[in-house]
């Protein structure tokens, strides 16, 4: 198995981009584990075979180790890069489900606002991509 090839150079504002985006996942990951986890739990669909605590648990460890990577993982930011897009991908049916099932949660409490939300999953993809300096072909 051949080695990563180098991490292409970056930019200050993708630096800037790339760690505001770990911030965000340690503090959203941490947000499951101890204040909002039962607002987490509520979001995890019903067809999801395993308990809602486990769900939840597990997702805000993952957020937590992708938002430490981002930050410190310089040398391998286009690998976590890609792990943190799949991830905000593997997540999208929670947030789908929490607008279909009208479930309230983090001040998210009309239809409106909740379809709202779907739309800036792309954008938290995107984020992940441009600020860990993808190159724009393999985006």
């Amino acid at each position: 198995m051949s080695p990563l090839p180098p991490a292409p150079p970056t930019t200050l504002p993708r630096t800037i981009a790339r760690l505001a985006l770990a911030g965000a996942m340690v503090f959203a990951g941490l947000s499951h584990l101890f204040w909002a986890r039962a607002e987490f739990q509520a979001q995890v669909p019903g067809w999801v075979p395993m308990d809602a605590d486990g769900v939840v648990m597990a997702s805000g460890g993952v957020e937590i180790t992708l938002g430490v990577g981002l930050a410190l993982l310089t040398r391998d930011r286009v690998l976590v890069g890609r792990l943190l897009a799949v991830f905000f991908v593997l997540i999208f049916p929670g947030n789908l489900a929490q607008f279909l099932n009208h479930t309230d949660a983090f001040g998210l409490n009309s239809d409106t606002s909740r379809l709202i939300r779907l739309f800036f999953q792309p954008v938290l993809i995107a984020w992940a991509l441009w600020s860990t300096g993808i190159p724009r072909g393999q985006r």
